[in-house]
């Protein structure tokens, strides 16, 4: 606690309003379909999610480091779809667009966590694929399920202190002139410059963060498919070349969505209208969500026929029952 609050020691007075109040979308007519929009792929999100989720666990051949990774995104993008869209929801179809201090700061530890992990999960993801094309041989012996879930376990506290330390900075914070959030949820950095002391610290923080928790994830994701290639070149044969790519394709499809719209915020930050900001972030936050099932269920062998399996087991069960 003194880490964040050196008012305990100093003597400090830090002015912290009761609420904030969040804007949103400036000037937008209609703006409440975009809204039902968020709500509808959340749905679909949560129950293609919630799909790939039930047959890696219903299915024991599902086993291994591959899918210790693809259990771990499918759980994140349901959290921080639910973390996320039900209150904005709230705050602009309900108009509670009023939060409180405390609330407001529990909301952008959540949401920023949870969307570093999205990333993350996808660094987890990448050296999986790295260590089964680099080492098709001995990918059992190197990379292990406890391995993985170890590996997973370490950027998820990455990913939390981190967050911990932005949000703890903000508590340092006081808010004299403005309570007026320009975003559509308490984002990080439309709340620290609202302060009216020195926001130095959280300025700091707000660079360092994205080199991090993005722009160092996506360089070693790169570098990871660089060694890939490289790999790729060394087979002899282009349809062996062609399946080992095969593998890869559902990755490259996530990164490219994920990494997209993001990188495009974070590049030019201040600089970019905050109604661009909101419909950027959103939708990077809900759209990889829905479409990562999608992608693996189609671009993964095992997982299409797991599904096949299980629902013709059901359908079976179903008919048996009638009988």
């Amino acid at each position: 606690m003194e880490l964040f609050n050196p008012a305990l020691e100093e003597n400090i007075t830090f002015v912290r309003p009761a609420y904030f109040y969040i804007g949103g979308f400036i000037a937008i007519p209609h703006v409440n379909y975009y809204y039902i929009f968020l709500f509808f792929v959340y749905i679909f999100s949560v129950v293609g999610n919630t799909t790939v989720m039930t047959v890696i666990i219903l299915d024991h051949t599902l086993r291994g480091p591959k899918y210790v990774a693809v259990f771990s995104l499918a759980l994140t993008d349901i959290l921080s779809s639910t973390a996320l869209v039900p209150k904005v929801l709230d705050v602009f179809l309900f108009n509670n667009r009023y939060i409180s201090y405390n609330e407001c700061l529990t909301f952008m530890f959540f949401c920023f966590t949870l969307l570093s992990m999205q990333c993350l999960n996808l660094v987890a993801l990448s050296y999986d694929r790295l260590i089964a094309i680099m080492y098709p041989l001995h990918y059992q012996i190197k990379l292990t399920q406890t391995f993985m879930i170890n590996f997973i376990a370490i950027l998820w506290l990455i990913a939390i202190i981190l967050t911990l330390i932005a949000v703890g900075l903000i508590t340092r914070l006081s808010f004299c002139k403005s309570v007026v959030i320009n975003s559509y949820f308490c984002d990080h950095g439309p709340v620290y410059r609202i302060g009216c002391n020195d926001v130095t610290p959280s300025r700091a923080v707000a660079g360092l963060l994205p080199i991090l928790l993005l722009w160092i994830p996506l360089a070693f994701i790169l570098a990871t498919y660089c060694c890939i290639a490289y790999a790729l070149s060394k087979i002899s044969t282009a349809q062996e070349r062609k399946k080992a790519l095969k593998t890869c394709t559902g990755h490259l499809s996530l990164v490219s969505i994920y990494f997209a719209p993001i990188s495009f915020v974070y590049a030019f930050g201040s600089k970019i209208h905050p109604n661009a900001r909101i419909i950027n972030l959103s939708l990077t936050t809900v759209i990889p969500p829905l479409l990562n099932p999608i992608i693996y269920v189609f671009h993964t062998q095992e997982i299409k026929q797991s599904l096949k399996k299980l629902l013709k087991i059901k359908g079976q069960s179903k008919v048996m029952g009638k009988k």
